[in-house]
């Protein structure tokens, strides 16, 4: 199980950290992201992280250079730093995760969601 959690509302320019908990055995052997869902919608893939947080995939090229994600096994957290946020970035977050060590996958790869929490940035 997954739970997403540190959203809020924040103004343009601010930044946020989004925290994931994870329950469960093999933590280790799965790569993990974080999607970003607007109403009416499909999830958007934003990044990912392989199983041990040494490489990211910036699958979401708004994202790239703002957003970070990384994780602790030994904790069984994930985390995502979302800096200089600006309007677009609102959404309900959440974090995912996938069976296999590589961040290299599609958005379809992820079938194990957590609960959400939800990011405004006003302008």
């Amino acid at each position: 199980q997954l739970q997403a959690s540190g959203g809020g509302v924040v103004q343009t320019g601010a930044s946020l950290r989004l925290t994931c908990a994870v329950s469960g055995r093999d933590f280790d052997h799965y790569s993990v992201a974080w999607f970003r869902q607007n109403l009416g919608k499909d999830p958007v893939l934003l990044v990912a992280t392989n199983w041990d947080g040494t490489r990211q995939l910036n699958a979401a090229s708004s994202v790239k250079g703002r957003f970070s994600i990384s994780r602790d096994n030994a904790e069984k957290m994930v985390w995502l730093e979302m800096n200089n946020l600006k309007p677009s970035d609102s959404g309900v977050y959440k974090c995912a995760a996938s069976w296999g060590s590589s961040e290299l996958k599609p958005a379809d790869a992820y079938h194990i969601f957590g609960q959400e929490t939800q990011v405004t940035v006003s302008s």
